[in-house]
């Protein structure tokens, strides 16, 4: 199997981390805090879940492709409205980009992990 499937989801649990934490220091949107809340809320919560697969990608191995998923549940729709002309914000879309190449790192990591037995 190798390092790569574990390394793989504990450095994106980091990055991860780094990321997020932050932006519960940010101004909140007039509209929307609640939802924005819940969206840094949710993703911190998800590193976790990254952090475990990675502590042991065989016996975790069912949960990547929701790993994968919860990358591209973001980064496809930004990524859709941003290349049709909306107005998303650069810094988002660049996130966007970076979380589709670690939805691609995470499916490269399932497909590298045996299955359990």
């Amino acid at each position: 199997m190798g390092k790569f499937p574990g390394r793989m989801f504990r450095w994106a649990a980091i990055y991860g981390v780094i990321v997020l934490m932050p932006l519960y220091l940010t101004p909140l949107p007039k509209v929307g805090a609640e939802v924005f809340l819940g969206f840094v809320g949710l993703a911190l919560v998800f590193q976790a879940v990254f952090w475990t697969i990675g502590s042991n990608p065989a016996k975790y191995r069912p949960l990547m492709p929701y790993a994968v998923a919860e990358k591209l549940v973001f980064a496809v729709p930004c990524l859709s409205l941003w290349a049709s002309g909306y107005p998303v914000n650069p810094p988002v879309a660049a996130f966007a980009g970076i979380d589709v190449l670690l939805g691609l790192g995470f499916l490269f990591a399932w497909s590298r992990t045996p299955v359990a037995d």
